[in-house]
């Protein structure tokens, strides 16, 4: 398919991982591509991300390998432990049986660091031009053109890609204001450096302790010089869906007493400054991304409560599948419902995977003893499954 010059660039709202990789994905098609960003830099909030090989494919076909191998730690294996004894429940392998299982590596990384690199090739991408302090408002479009507000001025684009995240101001647009439930989970997070840590404490993996009630992630990222926190409670009475809220450490500590000496160590050794807390919030599965000539990507569309760790993934293939649809021939409309059409159920899949993880964790009882036993074998062939799609390709395959 041809833009026209006369329609103008594609226009993406949101310049965070979803919206960066889709810009890069965009230009490498050959469209000219603007993207809007309401914060003054391009950068992220919150802390470590993983990024399992079905995002990194495409992250490496865009020439991010070196960059990735310098900021990134590539943990060894994923441990589920037990809460207050420490025992071993079961072991994933990473490192390099993913590599050579799934062709990509496994990578935790720092959101910021990721945000980084991404606003750097776009920058340096000729077909891309990149807007800051321009928070994007109301959008008309027509047979031929869409229209954008923002704080920057007016713009015309021939197509718009809401990229603004779980508050897209795109999606109230196309669809209305939406009301999220409240999941009953608030989760924390922080950031340790490892300096501060005994040697050996925190093993090369991601670890994963499951409790009644409670689950805490860790894992390294900046080349194992932080420690990344991830660590979710069932409570009410705090419902502020934020990453950027500030939480008390104390209270923390508070919500993980009695569990093993490690966490206690991991939350000793936080910066009290830099602990944050959110509330979870579910949304179901949209029904519909598109219209006419605005679609949606990443949290815009399919919010995901982080039980899975694709949040990030999903945005990234998104992007991938999107512009390889948009080279298919058809027009705009027809390539974004072909586009939506590829990957609604595959993120439905990941958002009603997280919201079972999310109990899942958390059993108590028997229940929780039958999970422990069987969870080696239902993990393996899940993330097997997971890792294994190929967002280059999804768009060849009718």
């Amino acid at each position: 398919m041809e833009l026209s010059t006369r329609e103008g660039p594609i226009l993406i709202a949101g310049g965070g991982i979803g919206g960066l990789t889709a810009a890069l994905e965009c230009a490498r098609q050959g469209y000219p591509v603007e993207v809007f960003e309401q914060a003054g830099e391009f950068s992220d909030v919150g802390a470590g991300i993983q990024l399992s090989p079905n995002p990194n494919r495409v992250l490496l076909s865009l020439g991010l390998g070196e960059a990735l191998e310098s900021v990134a730690f590539i943990p060894e294996g994923t441990e589920f432990r037990h809460w207050r004894t420490g025992r071993l429940i079961s072991y994933n392998p990473l490192g390099q049986t993913a590599l050579e299982t799934y062709g990509a590596p496994y990578y935790h990384i720092h959101r910021a660091d990721l945000s980084r690199l991404l606003a750097q090739a776009a920058a340096a991408e000729p077909g891309v031009k990149l807007h800051t302090d321009a928070r994007v408002g109301a959008f008309t479009q027509t047979d031929e053109a869409v229209v954008l507000q923002t704080d920057a001025g007016t713009h015309q684009g021939s197509a718009l890609i809401g990229a603004d995240g779980i508050h897209s101001v795109i999606r109230e647009g196309l669809f209305g204001a939406e009301t999220p439930t409240f999941t009953g989970n608030v989760a924390w997070r922080g950031l340790v450096p490892a300096d501060r840590l005994p040697a050996g404490l925190v093993h090369p993996v991601a670890g994963v302790w499951w409790g009644p009630g409670k689950h805490f992630v860790h894992y390294y990222v900046r080349g194992g010089r932080l420690v990344n926190c991830v660590c979710v409670v069932e409570k009410a009475g705090w419902e502020v869906e934020s990453w950027t809220e500030r939480g008390d450490q104390a209270e923390l500590k508070q919500d993980f007493a009695g569990w093993h000496e490690t966490i206690q160590t991991l939350i000793d050794n936080m910066n009290p400054d830099a602990c944050f807390r959110w509330a979870l919030f579910d949304r179901p599965p949209m029904p519909r991304w598109s219209r006419g000539r605005v679609t949606l990507l990443g949290d815009a569309c399919h919010p995901t409560l982080p039980f899975m760790a694709q949040g990030a993934a999903m945005a990234i293939e998104d992007a991938a599948v999107l512009a390889r649809c948009l080279t298919g021939g058809e027009s705009i409309p027809g390539a974004f419902e072909r586009y939506e059409g590829l990957r609604r159920a595959r993120t439905a899949g990941i958002q009603t995977g997280s919201r079972r993880n999310a109990r899942v964790f958390h059993m108590r009882g028997i229940k929780a003893w039958a999970r422990n036993r069987a969870a080696g074998r239902a993990r393996a062939g899940l993330m097997d499954a997971l890792y294994r799609y190929d967002a280059l390709e999804a768009a060849a395959v009718e």
